[in-house]
C-alpha cells in the first residue's frame, strides 16, 4: 500500500472548499511527471490546470469530468504498475468519505463466516445484534425477515446537527449505528438518501434485511424520495426534519405554492393518529405569478457567504464625497492622444488615486486579521477591482499599483479584465489586497454603498461621472461631477481617518499632475 498515492483536489486560496473536475488530460496508463499538467479544476472563482505534485502512472481515475468535490477529494489513483488492483481498489475504498460521489463497490459480497443466512434469528457479532434490534418508530410498520449486518467501518453515533441527511436516512441510521457522517450523499448539495445509505452498507461488505410491510395499522404511506428540490418555506423544511416527515408526503398550501409549518403538521397528525395522508390541494396559481427555481452557482454561494460574513461581522459605516473631475478627464484626454497603444479609462486614473492617497493616510492601507484581532498594515497599495460575470463578481488585484504608471495600470487592468472573464485567473491574481474599488458608473448608477471584502478594512463605491450646475470659484458652472462613497470597518478605521483619506484622494483627483510626481 506505501506505493498507492492519491491525487486530491487541491486548495487554490483560503476560501476555497471544493472543485469541480473539467477535464482529464491524461489517460488512465499514462505515465507523467511532476508539474505535467494533468487535469483541469474549476472552482467558484476560477478555472485553473492542476500539475502533477510528483512523478508516476495514473492506474485509476476515481473523478469522472462534471463531478464536484471537496478539497482534498480523490480525484485518482497513482501507483507502480506492479502493484494488484485489489489494493488500488482497497486504497479507494478507505478513502471514500473523502470525495463527494459515493465510491465504486470493491469489496466482495460477504462469505457465510462473515454473515449469516438470512433464516438465521439473530448474529453474534455486536454490530449485527445492534442492527436486528428496530426502533419503536419502525416497528409499527415493518418487522425484519433477516438481520441486517452493518460493516464495521460504517458504525458510530451519528450528529443530526452536522450532516445533511433525508429523515428517513436519519432514523435508518440511528436504528442502526450508522455513522453518517462516514456514508457519500448523491442529492443535491451531498444530501445523504435512504439509497445512500444503503448502497454504503453493500459496498462495504455488509448485508440488508429483508423487510416485509406489517399489515396492522399501517398508516399514511410514506415517501423515500428526496425532499430537497420540494419548495418550502425555512421553517417547514425544519421542522419536516424535527417529526421525520418527507415533504413529497406533504400537500403545498403556502405561499407561491410552498409546503408551510401547517401541512407538515397535519402529515405528523395523520401519522399519528393513523388517519388517512392528506391529499395534494389544487392551488390555482395566476399566470403572472409563475416562477422558476434555480440553485445557488458554486461563485454565488461563496459570493454569499463572505458578504454575509462580512456584513454580520465587520460594523460598517459610510462616508461620501463629490469630486470634480475636469481635470482628470484633461489629462486622461491629453494620455490617450499622445501615447501610441494606450486607451486609459477614468477608472484606471481612479485606480492610481487612490492608490496614491493609500500611501499618504497608510492607516487606511490595511486588513483586520479575525482570528487574531490584529491589524497589518503594508507598504504598498495592492488595489482590488471588482469585474463583473455572468454568474457573480471577482476582484483581481492590481498590486502595487502605487508604484505603476497609469499606463501600467491600463495595461494590467485589461489583461486582468480578460483573464476574469475568461476564468482563468490565478488564485494569488484575485486573493488579498489592501483596498477595493466598485465602480457602477457604467451602468448609470449615482451613488451606493459597497459591502467591505475581507479582510479588507475598506473599498470605494464609486458612481456616474456627469455634468452638474455648481459653484465654482464662486460663479455657477456646468462641471463634471462624481459622487464616491468609502465604506469602513469601524473596527480599524475611525471616522477622522476615513475622512483624511478622501480629503487626500480629492486633491489628487483634482490636482491629476500631483499622481505623476
Amino acid at each position: 500500500m506505501s506505493a498507492i498515492q492519491g491525487i486530491e483536489v487541491p486548495k487554490w486560496g483560503l476560501s476555497m472548499e471544493e472543485g469541480t473536475l473539467s477535464n482529464w488530460l491524461i489517460a488512465e496508463g499514462d505515465s507523467f511527471k511532476a508539474h505535467q499538467e494533468i487535469c483541469e479544476i474549476e472552482t467558484s472563482k476560477i478555472s485553473n490546470v492542476m500539475e502533477a505534485p510528483f512523478d508516476g502512472v495514473l492506474r485509476r481515475i476515481v473523478a469522472k469530468p462534471g463531478e464536484t468535490l471537496p478539497v482534498g477529494g480523490l480525484l485518482g489513483v497513482v501507483a507502480d504498475a506492479s502493484v494488484p488492483d485489489a489494493e488500488i481498489d482497497a486504497f479507494i475504498a478507505s478513502r471514500s468519505q473523502t470525495n463527494g460521489a459515493p465510491a465504486p463497490a470493491v469489496a466482495a459480497a460477504p462469505s457465510p463466516a462473515a454473515a449469516p443466512p438470512a433464516s438465521a434469528p439473530k448474529a453474534d457479532a455486536p454490530a449485527a445484534a445492534q442492527a436486528s434490534r428496530p426502533s419503536e418508530s419502525t416497528q409499527a410498520s415493518v418487522e425484519p425477515a433477516g438481520a441486517t449486518q452493518v460493516p464495521q467501518p460504517l458504525l458510530g453515533k451519528t450528529d443530526a446537527g452536522s450532516v445533511f441527511a433525508t429523515p428517513h436516512a436519519l432514523r435508518l441510521a440511528n436504528e442502526l449505528g450508522i455513522d453518517l457522517g462516514k456514508v457519500n450523499g448523491s442529492g443535491r448539495g451531498g444530501r445523504i438518501s435512504l439509497q445512500d445509505l444503503e448502497n454504503a452498507i453493500v459496498s462495504q461488505g455488509g448485508r440488508l434485511a429483508t423487510r416485509q410491510p406489517v399489515r396492522r395499522n399501517a398508516g399514511p404511506p410514506r415517501s423515500r424520495a428526496d425532499d430537497s428540490r420540494i419548495p418550502a418555506t425555512p421553517l417547514a423544511r425544519r421542522l419536516a426534519v424535527k417529526l421525520g416527515v418527507n415533504l413529497n408526503d406533504c400537500r403545498a398550501t403556502g405561499s407561491h405554492g410552498r409546503v408551510c409549518q401547517a401541512d407538515v403538521e397535519l402529515v405528523h397528525h395523520a401519522r399519528q393518529e393513523n388517519l388517512p395522508a392528506p391529499q395534494q390541494a389544487l392551488v390555482h396559481v395566476p399566470d403572472n405569478s409563475s416562477f422558476g427555481t434555480q440553485p445557488l452557482s458554486a461563485m454565488r454561494r461563496a459570493i454569499a457567504a463572505r458578504l454575509q460574513e462580512s456584513k454580520r461581522n465587520a460594523p460598517h459605516y459610510r462616508l461620501t464625497v463629490d469630486l470634480d473631475l475636469e481635470r482628470m478627464l484633461s489629462l486622461r484626454q491629453e494620455i490617450n492622444a499622445s501615447v501610441p497603444g494606450v486607451k486609459v479609462s477614468v477608472n484606471d486614473l481612479l485606480i492610481k488615486a487612490c492608490a496614491q492617497a493609500l500611501l499618504k493616510v497608510p492607516d487606511v492601507n490595511v486588513q483586520y486579521d479575525e482570528a487574531s484581532q490584529s491589524i497589518r498594515r503594508y507598504a504598498d497599495a495592492d488595489i482590488a477591482v471588482a469585474v463583473a460575470l455572468p454568474a457573480g463578481l471577482i476582484t483581481p488585484i492590481v498590486r502595487a499599483a502605487n508604484r505603476k504608471s497609469i499606463a501600467e495600470i491600463s495595461e494590467e487592468m485589461h489583461r486582468l479584465a480578460t483573464k476574469a472573464k475568461a476564468g482563468t485567473l490565478k488564485p494569488d491574481e484575485f486573493q488579498g489586497g489592501t483596498f477595493s474599488l466598485s465602480n457602477l458608473g457604467m451602468l448609470g448608477v449615482r451613488q451606493f454603498d459597497a459591502i467591505i471584502n475581507p479582510p479588507q478594512a475598506a473599498i470605494l463605491a464609486i458612481g456616474a461621472g456627469e455634468q452638474r450646475v455648481v459653484v465654482h470659484e464662486g460663479e455657477i458652472a456646468i462641471r463634471n461631477q462624481v459622487t464616491v462613497s468609502l465604506s469602513c470597518d469601524h473596527r480599524v478605521i475611525d471616522g477622522a481617518l476615513g475622512a483624511t483619506f478622501l480629503q487626500e484622494l480629492k486633491r489628487l483627483v483634482q490636482a491629476p499632475t500631483l499622481m505623476l510626481a
